[in-house]
């Protein structure tokens, strides 16, 4: 892993699992059987230190995690541009780790946060929906390796 150039950016340690559980989404990247990238932004949920999104029983995710694991997932925390500045700031965290479908117990766990997330208001009607769902949606798993946080506040 390359080392971050901007020492002067690097983010406290201490804030990362903030931003993890606050943030709505982020951007997940995946390489395909020809190394073409891919990228896509998704909803997540960060539960027991792993990210944790459903999504389709197939598509080009799932394709590309089952050719290579290997992913990197971006969020960007908060945005500002300051014009006058000719910069901005920002909080940012790049995450790379495994991915990998989850089932049974876990996957219905994770589905459940992402209602408590998303739709804490409508975490019954939620818990229905999933039980009569899940079977239609694939649980991914990402098991961090590793975490970069930058700013610039």
């Amino acid at each position: 892993m390359k080392k971050m150039r901007r020492k002067d950016r690097i983010m406290d340690q201490s804030k990362i699992p903030i931003i993890l559980e606050k943030s709505e989404y982020g951007i997940l990247s995946t390489c395909d059987e020809n190394n073409q990238p891919y990228a896509v932004p998704i909803n997540y949920v960060y539960y027991n230190n792993n990210l944790y999104f459903h999504c389709a029983n197939e598509g080009a995710k799932l394709d590309n995690i089952s050719i290579n694991n290997t992913v990197c997932f971006n969020i960007v925390s908060s945005s500002k541009i300051i014009p006058g500045e000719f910069t901005s700031k920002y909080e940012s965290l790049l995450i790379f780790g495994k991915a990998s479908k989850v089932y049974d117990k876990e996957k219905e766990d994770a589905l459940i946060q992402l209602v408590k997330k998303y739709s804490p208001e409508f975490i019954e009607n939620g818990k229905e929906y999933i039980g009569k769902s899940q079977h239609v949606v694939t649980v991914i798993k990402i098991a961090i390796n590793y975490i970069s946080g930058k700013e610039n506040l």
